[in-house]
């Protein structure tokens, strides 16, 4: 991960906007006092919190393994299942 002191990420804010956007490359902002902080864009941060959230719900975890090891023969076609 890209670290960059706080007085250099405060001139290039925007290259730094548009390099985590563009690379989904998170990029750690050091400051003096040990307490840094990571930058990472708005799309990265909702996948992050919706797998947070799915992790969460009992038995998600091993519902979407089992799914993804399904074979697709086996899966339902999208006009057979019942919204």
């Amino acid at each position: 991960m890209t670290s960059i002191s706080a007085t250099k990420a405060r001139e290039n804010i925007y290259q730094l906007l548009s390099d985590v956007n563009a690379n989904c490359e998170p990029i750690t902002i050091t400051n003096t006092k040990g307490k840094n902080a990571v930058l990472i864009s708005e799309s990265d941060w909702n996948a992050i919190e919706e797998t947070l959230y799915l992790m969460s719900v009992p038995g998600m975890a091993e519902s979407i393994i089992q799914g993804g090891n399904t074979p697709v023969a086996e899966c339902l076609s999208e006009d057979e299942v019942e919204w």
